[in-house]
């Protein structure tokens, strides 16, 4: 009786995260984060609360859950869309192809040549037909982007030509086209959740994967997978999303400070900032644990 009464609470904690909270007339707002607070994703909600409160300037709650404690990105997009559980979060537009087939192609490999080029993108706001469709169908707005950073391979095993790649098993994002990018070039595409990349690479499930500096840094893939190889094949965007179905019950002065904080929050945190790309390289000391490629990026 005790285990089955247990049980039930447990699947009903996204049922009691429902929001927006209103604990004594003030409004409570709920976020989640894959990461730790030296993420620059986590910093990037900070702030954002940070921002809402300042250009709200009336009293709003926020609570940011940490370190997985309510899933994965994909988790916190199924919730947003449901309009439970998560108000706001950062999320891989890979997650979002069950509403948007476009939307994976927001960071798809070998779209930017550069991080000038992306921030241009950015700038001009080109993704917004993929953030109108996105909002439509999922019922989740894209209130900002953030991301900037590179991606790169990283394997327990030295590779140093496309030869050497031939059959080995990459962990990648789950939309189809991160799968069909690296089955291209012979290798062996594997979508494995994010919080077992570790322990993947460790029992030989697989031979690597690919991330940005931060996220190897916050993970510390490198301790499994020592060799970097500097293919470049992608520069990150990541989204910070807003459940609509929460925004539209809130007042019409704390949705318009969302709003604006999402685009601030993203772009002041999140992009723009190399320090953790070049921090985290460092975690490759030997100049033998790093092979450089070429990358057939944009054209110029």
């Amino acid at each position: 009786m005790f285990r089955r009464a247990l049980l039930g609470g447990v699947l009903a904690t996204p049922a009691i995260l429902s929001i927006p909270v209103r604990a004594q007339g003030t409004i409570t707002l709920n976020g989640a984060s894959q990461f730790g607070d030296e993420h620059p994703y986590t910093k990037a909600m900070v702030r954002f609360e940070e921002l809402v409160k300042q250009y709200y300037g009336k009293p709003v709650n926020f609570v940011l859950h940490k370190n997985s404690s309510l899933g994965l990105e994909k988790q916190y997009f199924e919730y947003m869309a449901q309009g439970r559980a998560v108000d706001y979060a950062v999320v891989s537009p890979a997650h979002m192809s069950t509403f948007s087939k476009a939307a994976p192609f927001v960071d798809a490999p070998f779209i930017f040549r550069d991080l000038a080029h992306w921030n241009a993108v950015l700038d001009q706001d080109m993704f917004k037909p993929v953030a109108d469709e996105v909002e439509r169908r999922a019922k989740v707005a894209m209130i900002g982007y953030g991301g900037g950073g590179v991606r790169n391979i990283f394997f327990n095993k030295r590779v140093t030509n496309l030869s050497e790649l031939k059959g080995l098993k990459v962990r990648v994002q789950g939309a189809p086209i991160w799968s069909r990018t690296f089955a291209a070039i012979g290798m062996s595409p594997t979508v494995i959740a994010y919080n077992e990349i570790y322990n993947a690479i460790q029992n030989n499930v697989i031979d690597g994967g690919e991330n940005e500096a931060a996220g190897v840094e916050q993970m510390r893939f490198f301790e499994v997978a020592p060799q970097l190889s500097m293919t470049q094949h992608a520069i990150t965007i990541r989204p910070l999303c807003f459940a609509t179905q929460t925004l539209a019950k809130l007042p019409n002065d704390l949705q318009a400070a969302i709003r604006r904080a999402g685009k601030e929050a993203s772009s002041s945190i999140a992009r723009r900032n190399p320090a953790p790309i070049a921090r985290s390289s460092r975690r490759w000391r030997s100049p033998a644990s790093c092979t450089r490629w070429s990358s057939p990026s944009a054209p110029r």
